[in-house]
């Protein structure tokens, strides 16, 4: 099987400009994909930015299962973060980031206004890994269209500091991926919901991934999608992959089969999912 991997020189040379910028934040906002939370953490970051204090911000949660969202969210409080879940394309929740930061930096702006400051900037760095929506959140946070977005990868390449008010101050970030993942599982969820550029996988293999999953997670969902029957998720999924691709008129196609899924699943017509639960392992999930 082809081993999914996504790490263009620009990213190299994206963690070394965090690297150097770090020491002069207070905090991070970690920006991860609600549906994939754990899977879209770069476990490169968490030696970059050491030890700031973090706001794990799980973002899309309109196209993530709620009930699974509120248990990343605790398990991130339960890990010593702040956590909060948003939806920064319609502007859900953003205000309370702000509120967040300034909380965790309470002890901090008190010392600086007994030295005489009156209004102590708070200065946060913004990560992430591509296409979870950083820019998106951004934008809403200083309420202008400044930072680049895009429903893609790998779209903003350079660094870029973002007033949001007069005490708050926002760098953005490249999306950075990392040199290998830990698991080819991990690849399978972040080249379903998006994370790595569709040129750089198969999408028959992918899509299978996603129609696995939903057989065993959400078969409701592909009951109301594509009439699929109790009979039909009794199938092994690459039997089920070759019946709907003859019932949705691709003939023997099945890659295109297994774009559709992708797609389907990407822009929110096969529901809510979440491809990973609090604490289970990769083979857990398979």
């Amino acid at each position: 099987m082809a081993q999914i991997q996504w790490f263009p020189g620009h990213m190299a040379k994206a963690r070394k400009q965090v690297q150097e910028k770090i020491k002069q934040v207070d905090l991070v906002l970690e920006v991860v994909d609600a549906r994939t939370p754990e899977s879209s953490r770069n476990p490169m970051l968490d030696e970059l930015v050491a030890d700031k204090p973090r706001i794990m911000v799980l973002n899309k949660q309109d196209l993530a299962d709620p009930a699974l969202t509120a248990a990343w969210v605790q398990y991130y409080q339960d890990q010593g973060f702040a956590a909060i879940a948003i939806d920064a394309q319609h502007a859900k929740r953003l205000q309370q980031i702000p509120q967040l930061a300034t909380k965790l930096m309470a002890e901090k702006i008190a010392r600086k206004k007994a030295r005489g400051i009156r209004n102590p900037m708070i200065k946060a760095m913004c990560i992430g890994i591509p296409n979870v929506g950083k820019s998106t959140v951004l934008n809403r946070l200083v309420r202008r269209n400044i930072a680049v977005t895009g429903n893609k990868p790998g779209v903003t390449k350079n660094q870029q500091w973002l007033k949001a008010s007069d005490n708050f101050q926002l760098l953005d970030t490249p999306g950075i991926l990392w040199p290998k993942f830990a698991s080819q599982t991990i690849g399978m969820r972040l080249a379903f919901t998006g994370a790595i550029a569709d040129a750089v996988f198969q999408e028959d293999m992918v899509g299978l991934y996603g129609l696995t999953y939903f057989m065993a997670h959400y078969p409701a969902a592909l009951k109301k999608a594509y009439h699929v029957t109790d009979d039909d998720l009794n199938e092994a999924p690459h039997d089920l992959l070759v019946k709907l691709t003859k019932s949705q008129g691709f003939a023997e196609a099945y890659d295109r089969m297994a774009e559709r899924l992708i797609f389907d699943a990407r822009q929110g017509k096969l529901g809510r999912f979440t491809l990973e639960k609090p604490g289970e392992t990769d083979a857990d999930a398979e």
